[in-house]
């Protein structure tokens, strides 16, 4: 996105506000314009009461279990005048599979907290005349917009009991593996027979596993998807197993009534790491009793929780701001082409000096500004040198980009070496080397942080001093030039937003 920015106003073709009132304090605030007589309740100064808490988690560790499959059925046809006919017993039905879809609506993964672990259906047993049995009930995990799915640990029987028998083949007793033994995790026997018979039957060979179709779609473990849109279709983690073997499939001339058939497989399990970063056009980044959750009440209708004290906002709280209600004249004129009628911010809570370094509640909030598409930095020009506050802010949001950096780095670098042996050339066992290496089904890489668009607002500019402190940080931040944009408002009287909202619309448009 290339723009310019000229005091707070937008270059390149749009037409911003008047420079010449860009800078100035809104309505009449002088230094003696203090508030001597409390305000009425309202939206912008609620009762202690007057908010709502949503329920928010932004990481938790979820445990999938693909559906086992139903086991085969073991039956005879029986009709008038065949008293012993041959075996039609039913195949058992294929396991659920598990899906996972990006939608809207969705702001927090706490549903999917809370449960932890999800299964899948199991498929039905076969039936008699060769009915095959029911598939399993699929599962569908629906997450947030901006979802990073991460597998941690992974457990395929299939794949497993595949390996035993790829080493078993290489032995002496690779040719006798599986016949005349009795598995009872592998075989069901005729509820009629006699168990001391076990011993002398003998059973064939175990049929070779089978996998689903659907498995060819899913993607390659590890798992690591990146659901930064919203998925028209749901995408397939783990397919079901497949269910058993009736008896008809082991009818033999020394066994023409085969009195067994085989179990389902189980499913697989895998456990999954998931981390939300929000979706937002605007970001506020600020420390911590700087206005930004009056800030969010009077740009949008939010009802975050404000109060005069630090840390009253726990979690991020997001808002959106209406730029064409389809009432009168839109808001914001974009010289009659169609354009986005509205944009969100999200209000994380404050940063802390070190918060790079997990100190206060930073640090578990941050990644929420990796997304936002543009920073806006809030500054209280009523406390402190507004400049070293918005010095501050940017020395953390670099600390904690260059962190990432290092981090996804590493990710990168790691190499897993899986030994899987394997006697198809020769009988000579090969290594196969697995790097470990997360394969990308769909990854949007946000841009970095330091290099998106942002400006400054600074809230409470009504108080004494917050001219004097307001004129310093414009001199501040034109000395050190990109023609930032800057704002001062009264965030409690609502006077001074609407600029705001005409410049992040003009940039969002841009």
């Amino acid at each position: 996105m290339a723009w310019i920015l000229v005091d707070g106003s937008i270059g390149a073709g749009h037409s911003g506000f008047d420079t010449s009132t860009a800078h100035t304090i809104p309505g009449n605030f002088n230094d003696h314009d203090t508030l001597q007589t409390p305000l009425p309740s309202s939206h912008l100064n609620p009762s202690p009461d007057d908010y709502a808490l949503n329920p928010f988690t932004d990481r938790c560790t979820l445990t999938l279990h693909s559906g086992s499959g139903g086991h085969g059925c073991i039956s005879f046809l029986r009709e008038k005048y065949i008293s012993d006919g041959p075996a039609n017993g039913g195949d058992g039905g294929s396991g659920g599979n598990i899906f996972i879809q990006a939608v809207r609506g969705e702001t927090s993964l706490h549903k999917l907290a809370r449960r932890g672990i999800l299964k899948a259906g199991r498929g039905k047993n076969g039936q008699g005349k060769g009915k095959g049995g029911e598939r399993g009930e699929d599962l569908l995990v629906q997450v947030p917009v901006g979802t990073v799915v991460r597998e941690v640990e992974r457990w395929d029987p299939v794949t497993e009991e595949e390996e035993q028998m790829k080493i078993a083949a290489g032995t002496s007793e690779g040719s006798d593996i599986g016949r005349s033994v009795w598995r009872r995790d592998k075989w069901t026997l005729y509820p009629g027979g006699v168990p001391g018979g076990i011993a002398s039957m003998e059973f064939p060979p175990l049929p070779r596993k089978r996998r689903s179709q659907l498995a060819l779609s899913q993607p390659q473990a590890p798992i690591w998807l990146d659901l930064s849109e919203a998925t028209e279709s749901p995408i397939l983690l783990a397919a079901g197993a497949m269910g058993g073997l009736g008896n008809p499939h082991f009818v033999s001339k020394p066994t023409p009534r085969p009195k067994f058939a085989t179990k389902g497989d189980s499913g697989m399990r895998v456990t999954l790491e998931l981390e939300l970063k929000l979706l937002a056009d605007v970001g506020l980044v600020g420390l911590p009793n700087a206005g930004k959750s009056t800030l969010l009440r009077s740009l949008t209708r939010s009802r975050a929780r404000v109060g005069n004290w630090e840390f009253t906002t726990l979690q991020p709280n997001i808002g959106t701001v209406v730029l064409d209600n389809n009432q009168g004249r839109p808001k914001i004129s974009r010289g009659g082409k169609g354009g986005r009628t509205r944009f969100t911010i999200a209000d994380i809570p404050g940063l802390v000096a070190g918060a790079h370094l997990d100190r206060g509640l930073g640090l578990g909030f941050l990644r929420h500004v990796e997304r936002a598409g543009v920073l806006a930095f809030v500054v209280d020009l009523g406390a402190g040198d507004a400049v070293e506050a918005v010095g501050g802010l940017w020395k953390e949001v670099k600390m904690y980009e260059q962190m990432r950096e290092v981090e996804k780095k590493e990710e990168n670098e790691e190499a897993t070496v899986v030994w899987k042996p394997i006697s198809d050339r020769g009988g000579e066992r090969h290594i196969v080397v697995d790097d470990g290496r997360p394969r990308k089904l769909k990854n949007k890489e946000p841009s970095s942080i330091s290099r998106k668009p942002w400006f400054v607002i600074g809230t409470k500019a009504d108080l004494p001093g917050g001219k004097e402190n307001f004129e310093r940080l414009r001199a501040w931040l034109a000395e050190k030039g990109g023609n930032v944009g800057v704002f001062p408002v009264c965030a409690l009287k609502g006077e001074g937003v609407e600029r705001v909202v005409e410049w992040v619309g003009g940039v969002l448009e841009g």
